[in-house]
């Protein structure tokens, strides 16, 4: 078995402390940043814009996943206590809620920036989200949160902060899928030279993460009381329409774009 006894600390100085989730989650916007430069210098388009498009994904993405933690698994509690749904530091993102967020922050975006089509723009963004993922679900493993269901197998991790039950690594398996999900998307985006209909890879994205979303959520345990009287889980709830937009993307008539006005 492996035990898992990694301080989710990295550095305290004095009341401030320094973690691996927030590294981690701070590295998935630099290093996306640095990847959405390279694509908008290939496709000749402006680097300010990409600056305040930064700012809107930060928003959308904490302000859409702390919101999807409060309301779609611990309603009652957050609704009788508002002012702790503010209390980001003290943990609780939901991914569905960041991917909501995104999506809404995005339209705002295109809104105020009439150049582009939403489409166009959520297929680039798809490939630093997808990489993204990855290092949020990392950022879980040091956290020693969101483990999954006991396992006999060899590989089986002992999260000593939980209990002393071997269990699936349910959060390294999601770090490694988004990881060959955005080596995936990345490639084909470059091979393609960016020639493929709006919508085309942010339906691959949709399909292929909410797909393994969905399944993976078979090996976890609930996150909230209530998830035990559905016939699936929360994740899983959330992830099917995901899907479903996705194939829907994926297989509708080409059009050059969608404007917002």
């Amino acid at each position: 078995m492996i035990y898992w006894d990694v301080n989710p600390e990295i550095l305290k100085l004095g009341p401030f402390t320094i973690r691996w989730y927030g590294l981690l989650f701070a590295l998935g916007f630099l290093v996306g940043y640095q990847i959405m430069s390279f694509i908008f210098k290939r496709e000749n388009r402006k680097e300010a814009d990409l600056n305040d498009l930064l700012w809107y994904m930060i928003l959308g993405t904490v302000i859409g996943a702390r919101l999807g933690h409060c309301l779609f698994y611990n309603p009652a509690y957050y609704l009788s206590n508002p002012l702790e749904i503010l209390q980001v530091w003290k943990g609780g993102l939901a991914s569905h809620g960041g991917a909501i967020g995104i999506l809404i922050a995005i339209y705002y975006f295109v809104k105020k920036k009439n150049q582009y089509s939403y489409l166009w723009l959520l297929d680039r963004i798809a490939i630093p989200a997808a990489l993204g993922g990855s290092f949020i679900r990392l950022g879980n493993l040091f956290n020693s949160e969101i483990i999954g269901k006991p396992t006999n197998a060899s590989w089986g991790f002992i999260f000593t902060a939980v209990d002393n039950v071997p269990r699936y690594p349910a959060q390294l398996f999601e770090s490694i899928a988004y990881l060959l999900i955005f080596i995936f998307l990345l490639t084909y985006y470059y091979r393609s030279n960016a020639k493929f209909k709006n919508g085309f890879l942010l339906g691959i994205f949709l399909i292929l993460v909410f797909t393994f979303r969905f399944f993976v959520e078979f090996i976890k345990e609930d996150q909230t009381y209530f998830e035990q009287y559905l016939p699936l889980n929360m994740g899983q709830l959330l992830s099917i329409p995901f899907i479903i937009a996705g194939f829907y993307l994926l297989f509708r008539k080409d059009k050059k774009s969608i404007v917002i006005k």
